[in-house]
């Protein structure tokens, strides 16, 4: 680890030691893991603190690990200009609990965290207008949780008779019900025995 990533996680601990549950070396950016409820303190902290001057607010992500006790992370990527460093901010939430909104910290945040609450449900407290982004009006589930089917539940096709676009059951010809997981294609044996009768 260089002196100045060194120096750099020391002001970190300094600064928001009281917050901080774990700070890991993520290779060429640091990683905390911080409280939930004091997510705007710490980012504020982070943004306006000399020696770390985190202005820009480069993305937020969700991240599901079904199973575990609690099930989701949300994760805010800081980039500081002025020292030319990247940081990773975690939080852990459980399922249907919300967490802070920081769009009065990083007003970009606002597009970012309906992203999330339409794609994973992750609610977001005191968000000016926390509703659907991505998905259709009257979208059911939240298509980037690991525990919504790959095929969805309706499927949208224009109806030549009604004139207008219409929602059905998704209804999977026989064909694709069946998947060999060895290959993403035929498979192997599949391929090996057509190859073995096409030299014959």
């Amino acid at each position: 680890m260089t002196d100045l990533l060194t120096s750099f996680i020391a002001q970190l601990e300094a600064e928001i030691g009281q917050d901080l549950i774990a700070l890991k070396n993520g290779g060429k950016e640091p990683v905390l893991v911080v409280e939930r409820a004091s997510l705007p303190r710490v980012l504020t902290r982070l943004r306006d603190a000399e020696g770390l001057k985190f202005t820009q607010l480069m993305d937020i992500c969700g991240v599901d690990y079904l199973g575990r006790d609690i099930r989701f992370e949300v994760v805010y990527h800081l980039l500081s200009i002025p020292h030319n460093l990247r940081l990773c901010v975690k939080v852990e939430v459980e399922e249907g609990v919300p967490v802070p909104s920081i769009v009065s910290v990083y007003s970009n945040a606002n597009w970012l965290e309906r992203e999330i609450f339409d794609l994973f449900g992750i609610p977001f407290d005191d968000h000016p207008d926390l509703r659907r982004i991505l998905t259709d009006y009257g979208f059911e589930g939240h298509p980037l949780r690991k525990d919504f089917p790959l095929t969805g539940y309706v499927e949208v096709r224009y109806d030549e008779d009604k004139k207008r676009v219409v929602y059905e059951p998704v209804n999977l010809p026989q064909a694709f019900r069946t998947f060999d997981f060895e290959s993403p294609w035929m498979g192997m044996d599949t391929a090996v025995a057509q190859a073995k009768g096409n030299k014959s």
